[in-house]
């Protein structure tokens, strides 16, 4: 990933493609669609994981580079007890289950996220999941867990200034680029398009930094139910976009017909 497809879009404009390049997605619905079939919330959660596989596939044959999915943010700590061990376990099983199929198909998995408050098991099946992936360049699959987008921006400040204290003077002045490094996803090209199943409207503490300029798409569906076809719903809406980034539309259109240089 070259540093020209990293830079922010509050401060260059970025290129845009037909398919979007960086989608990110809240996973929402996955109790809610066990509760309408008298199911118990596990299966949900259960079905969830074997929903995002199919996504993962149906993105990379469309030509999506970079899938970022919120698996567990810092506020679902408060759910029951009993559904938040659970839903470690099986993120624990999903990680050893997939990781050889991730590793063959070229993608390349990252977890993002206060991983502190994890038990040392889930840890560590983090670490050698991220290992055996850390070649892959074909596709790649970002999972936040325990993650909350104020703690990204918080941690990545600390980081920043631990490497440069100065920055903490009164007057100095502080650039995006300068914070920017210090955030989870710095690897990445901010998403193109947000998606959220489940019926609500709101990104939760998700990726606040990165989502400045990101075309949003809510849909009723619930996530264990979110396939293909959802998927390319998504992506069509998302084409009908016309993405200015804070230019006029004759702007664009202008950009748009200008040859290539």
């Amino acid at each position: 990933m070259s540093t020209s497809e990293t830079q922010s879009s509050t401060l260059v404009i970025p290129s845009v493609h037909a398919v979007p390049q960086h989608i990110a997605v809240i996973m929402d619905g996955n109790g809610r669609w066990a509760n309408a079939r008298h199911l118990p919330r596990m299966v949900g959660h259960e079905r969830g994981v074997a929903a995002l596989r199919q996504v993962v596939e149906a993105c990379m044959r469309r030509g999506v580079r970079y899938l970022s999915v919120f698996a567990f943010s810092s506020e679902n700590w408060r759910r029951p007890e009993e559904e938040v061990s659970f839903l470690m376990g099986l993120f624990i099983k999903a990680l050893e289950r997939e990781v050889r199929e991730l590793k063959e198909n070229g993608v390349r998995l990252r977890v993002i996220g206060d991983l502190s408050a994890f038990n040392k098991n889930l840890r560590a099946a983090i670490s050698r999941a991220e290992s055996a992936t850390a070649m892959n360049d074909r596709f790649h699959l970002t999972v936040a867990a325990n993650y909350g987008g104020r703690w990204d921006i918080l941690q990545a400040t600390r980081k920043m200034l631990d490497q440069q204290p100065q920055l903490a003077q009164p007057g100095v002045p502080i650039a995006e680029e300068l914070l920017a490094p210090h955030l989870a996803m710095n690897y990445a090209p901010e998403p193109d398009l947000f998606i959220r199943t489940g019926g609500e409207e709101r990104i939760s503490n998700f990726l606040l930094w990165q989502l400045a300029y990101t075309e949003f798409y809510f849909t009723d569906c619930y996530w264990p139910e979110f396939d293909e076809v959802q998927l390319d719903l998504a992506i069509e809406s998302y084409q009908k976009r016309e993405r200015r980034f804070g230019r006029t539309s004759a702007q664009v259109a202008q950009a748009c017909s200008a040859p290539a240089s």
